[in-house]
């Protein structure tokens, strides 16, 4: 593991060092979980981008949403498609 600095202000770093102890954990900890959810987040943004800009290049026609919906009702029993909702 390789260790870094970071600059921060003081009010961030006085907020970072109190959640860390509400936590039982090191500031150490709590950077590098909180770098890992921003990373995984921009990561499903960027999933997500990708999947808009397939339909804009290719938008599903009606037919197939109307066709998936009433597949679905036929494999999902009704009680599970009303809790699913």
């Amino acid at each position: 593991m390789k260790v870094i600095q970071v600059p921060m202000d003081d009010q961030l770093l006085k907020e970072v060092t109190r959640k860390a102890k509400i936590q039982r954990s090191t500031r150490a900890a709590l950077i590098r979980k909180a770098c890992q959810e921003y990373l995984r987040k921009l990561d499903l943004r960027e999933l997500e981008r990708q999947y808009v800009e397939g339909y804009r290049r290719k938008p599903e026609s009606p037919a197939w949403g109307k066709t998936g919906a009433k597949l679905a009702g036929q494999v999902w029993p009704k009680e599970d498609w009303d809790e699913a909702r």
